[in-house]
């Protein structure tokens, strides 16, 4: 296969997956809303796209599979089949396959296995049963009982005598045989052409046009007393790559306004819109452009639309819907301007250079000050500036909206509730919320395990729900949005909660806890991230085995994240997850401690505060500082890090802020804020608590980052056993 070729296919590839999650969530839509015509074009065109596309690169195996879901959808359409829960779940076991039978085009040489290709066999015969169904139907002898007569309303038909046939003839007609000339010669046969209009708008310049590919498009004014039936059948040898679409003489206003929101061309004139598309004749169209350029009177130069309406001689639905296809395609050509697909990996070298370019810009930065060279600093300054914008620029590039993950998450709560016997409805707010592309791709699975908890343990059966007084329906919530410079992620229910005896006994049971400690909620819940903790009853084909937790709690951990669980007993359970931004560069506040250099990231800080000769004395004593009148618990880094020699003679505490709690990390100095290109730490160090990672400083030196999260929570639960401890000692006494 040719360069070029192959990346086409990869270009078509990826595209189809992308075709395939919008065909999906439109199929959860429609189960919703089984009348959303749109919603059902839109899977139709999806299908279509992906068979059409598929037929270029000879893939037999995607057309074949696909012409048959098309033709199901079709039947949809046209309103001989009615929407039902077992067809959706069809459809969408139908996508399933469609996305396998791409995969294994990605993996060139590939084919289905035997299980694959038995399943696909299945479901074509799942599929050919509701086409039966439907054939059946209309072989069945039909009384036919005297035809009424149509009173024409012009507030629901046109007034067009004439057929209106809409023909885009596909790209493969020619290499198929066909001669378009000849269907137009055989509608003659049928009746008399009274109009006809050839489009061109698909022509491609002439340096890169094919021979053998056809471009033409036409709009046809056919007189006849033929049947719809008649005419269609003109165009049975080509109708799969094909797009038709034929009207009826006083056709319903409805019809032409779903044709404008099809038609395929650039039209960007209103007039030239409705001459298209049947509902203006020409003639209609001059006298109307006529009007509007000589008004009369003192008036001011109308709209066309305007001048067209007041002649009564085109609907105000047909208007409006060309005006929304003219929006429509300039939203498109604006979207398209916008957007550039690139590959993921070229992206990564690229915010990979910009990380040696920072480390580089620190390096000469630091050079300058030590020459005191003046015009040298000031040049170097302006670099600087410069690396942290392009910094930034490259950073946005990877930020995608988080809603493309939460959306996949609608089939899976569909097919968990229904394997479950629950009625569970996904609600998801903050979608909009950006994140770095390497920590959307690696956050899918945990949340895929806390979704499913949340289904199998927390929400309870319809009839347990509404005998505590409940809604039958289940709620599940997807939240996400900024906070202090990370991203938060809610998993929510409201289902029956935590039992705390339960967790405090299980926990008791594998040694987990003493049998006389008294752990707060929050350090109880947390013994769930355990390996092979769980209070499940029974094992189920979900969860129960205690294997996952622990691996969401690993993943996230992985990711410099955190995670925390709030529950009430009989009112649902809440999953926090906060995650950075970024995985590769961030703003860093520079502390020394000794020798030592660590980088606190910039989001989180505060403030600064210099501990004067009686704080040193007295923090020391009690481990926390009166912060104007708010009691802020200290880390000494010092000591926490088991640094040799004594502290200097000035001490710094830097105010940290991570979610609701703050702590003060006591420091010899403060060395200003410094551009930090995050390098992982090695599987040896994997275990260290207080370090998410280090960096490269301008003099070649490595600082380490702290991991404030960790921190925090070290020293707020250190704080919180302190409090409990003279209480313990009080009731002892007693």
């Amino acid at each position: 296969m040719s360069t070029s070729l192959d990346q086409a296919l990869q270009t078509y590839i990826a595209e189809a997956r992308e075709l395939l999650e919008e065909m999906e969530a439109a199929l959860l839509r429609l189960e919703s809303a089984p009348d959303d015509a749109e919603t059902l074009g839109a899977i139709f065109r999806a299908a279509h796209t992906i068979k059409g596309s598929a037929g270029l690169f000879g893939l037999d195996p995607i057309v074949s599979f696909t012409h048959i879901v098309e033709d199901i959808l079709q039947r949809l359409r046209d309103g001989n089949l009615a929407v039902t829960a077992q067809l959706i779940a069809l459809l969408l076991e139908c996508g399933d396959h469609m996305q396998q039978l791409i995969e294994v085009v990605a993996v060139q040489g590939g084919q289905l296995d035997a299980t694959a290709h038995a399943h696909e066999c299945g479901l074509r015969e799942r599929l050919y049963s509701y086409q039966q169904a439907v054939t059946e139907e209309a072989c069945m002898p039909v009384v036919h009982a005297p035809e009424p007569t149509i009173e024409v309303c012009d507030e629901q038909h046109v007034s067009s005598e004439l057929w209106h046939i809409s023909l885009r003839f596909g790209p493969q007609v020619l290499r198929n045989g066909m001669d378009p000339l000849s269907f137009l010669r055989y509608l003659n046969s049928i009746g008399s052409i009274q109009r006809i209009s050839t489009l061109s708008d698909s022509m491609p310049p002439m340096d890169s046009m094919d021979a053998e590919s056809c471009y033409l498009g036409f709009e046809i004014e056919l007189q006849s007393d033929a049947e719809r039936a008649t005419i269609a059948e003109t165009f049975d040898f080509v109708r799969d790559d094909c797009q038709i679409h034929i009207l009826p003489p006083h056709g319903k206003i409805a019809e032409y306004i779903e044709m404008l929101q099809q038609l395929p061309e650039d039209f960007s004139r209103l007039g030239e819109l409705l001459v298209s598309s049947g509902a203006l004749t020409p003639q209609e169209l001059e006298r109307g452009l006529a009007a509007q350029e000589n008004p009369s009177g003192n008036q001011p130069q109308q709209l066309l639309g305007e001048i067209l309406l007041e002649q009564r001689v085109v609907q105000p639905a047909v208007v409006q819907a060309a005006l929304d296809k003219q929006s429509q395609l300039q939203e498109q050509r604006s979207r398209e301007q916008r957007y550039v697909r690139v590959q993921a990996d070229k992206l990564d070298e690229l915010i990979n250079l910009v990380g040696e370019l920072v480390i580089a810009g620190a390096g000469a930065s630091l050079l300058a000050q030590n020459c005191q060279d003046e015009a040298l600093q000031e040049a170097t300054s302006v670099v600087s500036g410069l690396v942290e914008e392009i910094r930034d620029g490259a950073l946005r590039l990877r930020m995608v909206p988080i809603g493309d993950t939460f959306n996949r998450f609608q089939r899976v709560v569909r097919d968990v509730s229904q394997e479950l016997g629950k009625d569970i409805e996904l609600h998801i707010s903050g979608a909009e919320t950006e994140l770095d592309k390497s920590v959307v791709e690696k956050i899918g699975d945990p949340l895929m395990h806390l979704l499913r908890n949340a289904m199998d343990h927390g929400i309870e059966l319809p009839e347990v729900r509404q005998a505590a007084g409940k809604p039958s329906k289940g709620n599940l919530h997807l939240n996400a949005y900024h906070d202090s410079g990370s991203i938060v992620i809610e998993i929510s229910d409201d289902g029956r909660g935590l039992d705390r005896q339960r967790i405090l006994q299980k926990a008791r049971e594998r040694d987990l806890i003493s049998s006389t400690a008294t752990p707060t909620d929050a350090e109880l819940y947390n013994l769930i991230f355990e390996a092979g903790f769980s209070t499940a009853s029974a094992i189920t084909s979900l969860s129960g085995r205690g294997v996952g937790m622990d691996v969401v709690k690993r993943n996230i951990t992985a990711l410099r994240g955190s995670v925390e669980l709030d529950s009430q007993p009989g009112l649902g359970t809440r999953v926090r997850i906060r995650l950075p931004l970024t995985l590769a560069i961030i703003d860093g506040f520079l502390v020394g401690i000794s020798q030592a250099s660590y980088v606190v990231p910039l989001n989180m800080v505060q403030e600064c505060v210099e501990l004067s000769a009686d704080d040193r004395r007295a923090t020391r004593e009690r481990g926390y500082l009166n912060l104007r009148g708010e009691v802020l618990p200290l880390i000494f880094l010092r000591e926490h890090f088991n640094i040799d020699g004594s502290p200097g003679r000035r001490e710094n505490v830097v105010v940290v802020r991570c979610a609701e709690h703050k702590a003060g990390l006591v420091v010899d100095e403060l060395l200003g804020e410094f551009q930090t290109v995050i390098k992982p730490l090695g599987k040896l160090f994997s275990t260290l608590r207080g370090i998410s990672g280090s960096t490269i400083l301008g003099n070649g030196a490595v600082a380490l980052i702290l991991d404030v999260p960790a921190l925090v929570l070290q020293i707020t639960r250190q704080a919180s056993h302190a409090a409990q401890q003279p209480a313990a000692l009080s009731i002892c006494a007693r």
